[in-house]
């Protein structure tokens, strides 16, 4: 079966942000019972987490079978976030649109990007269509997403989040732009 993650992560957020934006997420969804206060040993892969709270249903679709056995991390670091063992067959220019694939050399400059982003905060790649340099975390990805930022709520084994949940999640965060990354490992 698997474990599936669901990740709302704050593309604006650098690391001064992200703890104050993270516990005021944490206290609203602690104030609406859709977790609990107390973390426990609930995520996988994260010594802790939040428990699902007595409420948790309404942060999900109608159409779930089965209710969360797991919890939310929350990431308030630098981190790279991707939909499990897949990686993206092209990267997408958010000026001009344009899709690059992602052949050996162009992954080569991608993730030289990626890990300089890592190490220290910022990092660009050109775009090969417009020429434009493009910050690591504004970039698009077809088929299998990648998300890079300093503050992610990954959501463990629970059915799918409304789009209402995460707008509302969103508008938490200053007005910072989001993005939705999930996977099943």
């Amino acid at each position: 079966m698997g474990d599936r993650f669901q990740v709302i992560v704050d593309l604006d957020a650098d690391e001064a942000d992200a703890a104050r934006l993270a516990r005021r997420v944490v206290e609203r969804l602690v104030a609406e019972g859709v977790v609990l206060a107390e973390r426990a040993k609930c995520v996988p892969g994260q010594p802790l987490g939040h428990p699902p709270g007595p409420h948790w249903e309404r942060a999900v679709t109608d159409d779930w079978d089965l209710e969360p056995w797991d919890g939310l991390a929350v990431h308030t670091r630098r981190t790279g976030f991707t939909s499990g063992a897949d990686m993206p067959g092209a990267a997408l220019c958010p000026r001009c649109g344009a899709s690059t694939p992602l052949g050996d050399e162009t992954w080569q400059r991608f993730g030289t990007a990626m890990r300089t982003w890592y190490d220290t905060g910022t990092a660009t790649v050109d775009c090969p269509a417009c020429a434009t340099s493009v910050a690591v975390p504004d970039w698009a990805w077809d088929e299998a997403p990648l998300a890079f930022g300093c503050l992610g709520f990954e959501f463990w084994n629970w059915p799918d989040l409304t789009d209402a949940f995460r707008a509302g999640l969103a508008e938490l965060l200053d007005g910072h732009r989001t993005t939705y990354v999930w996977g099943k490992l």
